[in-house]
């Protein structure tokens, strides 16, 4: 049986829109300075493009180094947060970016600032390596 006010239906719609809104402010790039951001085939020409500096660890679940340094990319989008954004990709999600920039191995960290490739990072190095290699990408 259908409602017979259209007080509340309107109220249900504005309700409904209204979730949906605040569901894409969730998931838009750079949002929440300090977040990490999903990286995939599908949007990361678009990050690349939409922020000076990104850092994209490209990493697996069954990947043990990879595991060790998350927390680290972590701490590092903390602290840099609204100047480097940072992004994690699945290497077995997202064949094209491993063949676009050619990983072979992982954990790779891709340095790209002002929509280029400025750097790259292969390997479980410690947080004070990643951070040097990230200012001295940067310039910062």
């Amino acid at each position: 049986m259908g409602n017979d006010n259209p007080d509340e239906d309107e109220l249900v719609r504005l309700r409904e829109l209204r979730l949906r809104e605040m569901e894409k402010l969730m998931h838009s790039p750079g949002r929440f300075p300090g977040a990490v951001m999903e990286v995939t085939d599908m949007n990361i020409t678009d990050l690349i493009q939409a922020h000076r500096y990104l850092v994209v660890d490209c990493w697996a679940e069954w990947c043990g180094p990879c595991m060790t340094i998350a927390p680290v990319i972590e701490e590092l989008a903390g602290e840099f947060g609204g100047v480097v954004i940072f992004g994690k990709c699945d290497a077995d999600m997202n064949a094209a970016v491993m063949r676009t920039y050619r990983i072979s191995a992982i954990p790779t960290l891709l340095f790209f600032a002002d929509g280029s490739l400025a750097g790259r990072l292969t390997g479980a190095y410690p947080k004070e390596s990643i951070r040097a290699s990230l200012l001295r990408t940067f310039g910062l």
